[in-house]
């Protein structure tokens, strides 16, 4: 029984350590869950209440991190308000029409935000390319996040 589980928890963290890096699959939940349930089988022995709280907020930082990473990187990159909201409501069109929309999504956004102001259009694609920029960082945060979660959770493990 032990086994299985053994093998669940390092399928979910090892599809979790890809999903990060994929804007499709939830990387930092999956590993999340992978933890709970090894949490689980072992009563909570290794793996407690206290270090998965420690994991619940690393993947909540890390999916934030990969949200905004594209807002934060329009405004960087002198775009307006405007800007950093068209991204985050081009994000969340984009779901609609992942993967390619995760990333075409904010990038319209930021660009259509910053039109909508009467800016240049070479500031609204600046603001695009910001936002682009903002969400390779974002995503590569996310993914760090992720690696961390894995560690901490094998060095509890191994560590007993």
């Amino acid at each position: 029984m032990m086994l299985a589980v053994d093998v669940l928890v390092v399928v979910l963290m090892a599809v979790g350590l890809v999903g990060a890096a994929l804007p499709v699959v939830p990387g930092t939940p999956l590993i999340l869950a992978g933890a709970l349930l090894y949490a689980f089988a072992t009563d909570f022995t290794p793996v407690g209440f206290g270090r998965l709280a420690v994991l619940t907020a690393l993947a909540v930082m890390g999916a934030v991190l990969g949200a905004v990473g594209g807002s934060v990187g329009a405004r960087r990159a002198g775009g307006s308000r405007r800007a950093a909201v068209g991204a985050f409501l081009g994000l969340v069109v984009g779901l609609f029409t992942a993967p390619i929309g995760l990333v075409a999504g904010p990038v319209a956004g930021a660009i259509l935000g910053e039109l909508s102001r009467a800016r240049p259009l070479g500031d609204s694609v600046r603001a695009g390319l910001g936002t682009l920029v903002g969400i390779v960082i974002g995503a590569a945060a996310h993914v760090a996040v992720a690696a961390v979660m894995v560690a901490l959770f094998a060095w509890w493990v191994w560590r007993g």
